[in-house]
């Protein structure tokens, strides 16, 4: 057994960082990533992806690739079994799309492990919600979604025909950064679909978008001042918010609230919870109610020394009793304390003495190509927080996702190859229509 290798379960942001950065400092014979996928997307361009604003195939990052140039190993396969006894993970088949097998079941060793897998949608037992809705919990979803709604907008402009009065309805249950991103980027995308051969849809009047969203505001966790900037900017693009409204049943063509309340939908997104997913509880490592695994102070999984975990399938506690959030910031701000961690057991050194502590940075929220809105906190600026919109605000959204390609490509020449690339993407709305 080799208990000098690191392996990371997980290609997300967080753990495909970690990877990265072990990778360019201890090599591929160290350091192993896992992953069901093939290629990693930023998840938070996944509703650029669902409203066909950003192409998948252009906007994905191969990990075969990655891992040659930051010195891992890939191992292709989704994680279904681990014995921490023996230092296992049990890496389930790899089967093609009409179901032969392409790699068979696999036993891997490790000698420190890395759980980084992320989350998928909570429906919260509402009746309908999984049958009758999709979640944008990674590529493969956010692609169904959109080519949903081309087909939707297709038979949109034929019946327009013959009923002039005809509409696209669209319901998003959730007004999270998730659901008003995704909301905003659907208004956008609709007038250019207009203007590529749907000539009798008017964007504005014919493709309806509404958010329903159980909490007082939407963007319930960040300050005022966002959530009535962020409102204000929706319903200019014509977009109806609805707050304080339990969503309790859901069937194929609406949507109803506690109050009895029915809204139509021809296209339903949910956006209004996450949790683990359920295979980590059947791993025998300590679980809470949403299948995240419990961490102590280190990030390490309780009750184990070598297994450590990061990211939304983490449940990390801070010291005044509050959870560390669901967000990229987190993932990363984690994946670098295990790097340091990790790197310090290498050179003989104590790990760090201080529990890993949340901080943030601010939330920012885009509201299509041009907007965004957010606040900034942190030691940025004297007072504890700062209010931002409009062009500062896009530009610092859009530095986001720079420094995470960044952290992942390594090397000014690549990133600054990856940068440019990315600009002249989103220079101009550009919606995929095949």
């Amino acid at each position: 057994m080799d208990l000098s290798s690191i392996m990371i379960v997980g290609g997300g942001a967080g753990g495909l960082e970690l990877a990265c950065k072990l990778g360019r400092k201890l090599g591929p014979d160290r350091v192993t990533l896992v992953d069901a996928k093939m290629y990693h997307i930023w998840k938070p361009s996944l509703h650029e992806v669902a409203a066909g604003t950003l192409d998948i195939h252009q906007e994905g990052l191969s990990y075969p690739m990655l891992a040659h140039n930051n010195g891992f190993n890939f191992v292709l396969g989704a994680m279904e079994g681990l014995n921490g006894r023996d230092r296992q993970v049990e890496i389930a088949a790899v089967r093609d799309d009409v179901g032969d097998e392409v790699l068979p079941r696999r036993v891997l060793q490790f000698g420190t492990l890395v759980i980084s897998v992320g989350s998928q949608s909570n429906y919260f037992g509402v009746k309908g919600a999984q049958d009758f809705t999709i979640s944008l919990d990674g590529p493969q979803q956010a692609e169904s979604f959109r080519l949903k709604m081309l087909k939707h907008l297709a038979t949109l402009d034929l019946r327009k025909k013959l009923d002039p009065s005809a509409s696209l309805d669209i319901v998003i249950i959730g007004a999270g950064a998730t659901g008003v991103e995704l909301a905003a980027e659907l208004r956008e995308a609709s007038h250019v679909h207009s203007r590529y051969g749907f000539s009798r849809i008017d964007a504005a009047r014919d493709v309806t978008i509404t958010i329903l969203e159980g909490a007082p505001s939407i963007l319930p966790v960040l300050p005022e001042s966002v959530s009535s900037a962020a409102l204000r900017l929706l319903e200019q693009r014509h977009i109806t918010v609805v707050n304080n409204c339990r969503v309790v049943e859901i069937s194929s063509k609406q949507v109803e609230d506690a109050s009895g309340n029915r809204y139509k939908a021809d296209l339903c997104v949910w956006a209004a919870g996450i949790k683990a997913p359920g295979w980590l509880a059947n791993l025998g490592l300590p679980v809470n109610r949403n299948n995240q695994l419990e961490v102590e102070g280190d990030l390490r999984v309780k009750g184990e020394q070598h297994i450590f975990s990061l990211g939304d399938c983490a449940a990390c506690v801070q010291p005044d009793g509050s959870m560390v959030p669901p967000r990229a910031q987190s993932a990363h701000q984690q994946a670098d304390y295990i790097y340091k961690t990790i790197l310090n057991a290498e050179r003989g050194k104590a790990a760090p003495g201080k529990p890993y502590l949340y901080k943030d940075h601010g939330s920012l929220v885009s509201l299509g190509s041009r907007s965004s809105v957010g606040s900034l906190m942190g030691g940025l600026f004297k007072a504890s927080s700062m209010f931002v919109d409009g062009f500062f605000a896009r530009s610092m959204y859009a530095s986001l996702h720079l420094m995470h390609h960044y952290a992942v490509l390594g090397g000014l020449k690549t990133f600054l190859l990856a940068m440019a690339r990315f600009l002249l993407k989103r220079a101009t709305p550009l919606v995929k229509l095949h």
